[in-house]
């Protein structure tokens, strides 16, 4: 089987998968397939294909590598019209203490509780719960050098999903980073009226600004 012949199977699998699927869970599913090894580099070149196809203007979607696996996603200038569907009350934002404390999570993992502390200058606890809750960090183990042993935290492989990069090292440079927020899909259950939630805003100086939203 050529590349083209192989590469609508590749497109199938990726836009059937729930989540990013990665080349080797591809190998294996092919070769199950055809009934016959389905080689890496074969499906490596198709993938180059389909990410070079899906580029094209015309797209409104696009193929990228994020959490260790592939997935389509919707280009940046169709996320507006995208978000119509469920509305703004489905989406929850981030609060500021939130954000604060996942960006510190993010640029100095794995680090733990107290270091979070002593970069903020206040309690964590109730931050970390709900980026626990949201799946966007995880508890990484122990530092088994420090005192009593403290857990240590990483971002979660929901957090890169939801940035659309592959590891924390695809991050941006703190200094390359302007008006960045991060809004987190919710259900209309949890979608109550309320206050609005504070976003942290990076400014293009490095200097946090806090948004109140409208």
């Amino acid at each position: 089987m050529n590349i083209e012949q192989l590469m609508p199977h590749i497109e199938a699998l990726v836009f059937a998968s729930e989540r990013p699927i990665t080349l080797l869970e591809m190998v294996d599913l092919l070769s199950q397939s055809f009934e016959e090894v389905v080689e890496g580099d074969r499906i490596a070149a198709c993938i180059e294909a389909i990410r070079e196809k899906y580029d094209a203007e015309y797209y409104p979607f696009h193929l990228k590598e994020v959490g260790g696996g592939f997935q389509f996603l919707t280009k940046k200038e169709y996320h507006k019209t995208v978000l119509q569907l469920n509305g703004d009350k489905h989406i929850k934002k981030l609060s500021l203490a939130a954000m604060e404390t996942l960006a510190i999570i993010a640029y100095k993992q794995p680090i733990t509780k107290g270091e979070i502390e002593f970069i903020r200058g206040v309690s964590v606890d109730y931050s970390i719960q709900k980026l626990l809750e949201k799946e966007l960090i995880v508890i990484a183990g122990r530092k088994e050098e420090a005192v009593g042993k403290p857990l240590v935290y990483t971002t979660s492989k929901n957090f890169m999903d939801y940035l659309g990069i592959n590891t924390p090292g695809d991050l941006p440079a703190l200094k390359d980073i302007s008006n960045l927020d991060i809004v987190i899909p919710t259900s209309g259950s949890d979608a109550e009226p309320g206050e609005p939630e504070a976003l942290l805003m990076v400014e293009a100086d490095g200097s946090l600004k806090e948004d109140m939203g409208g």
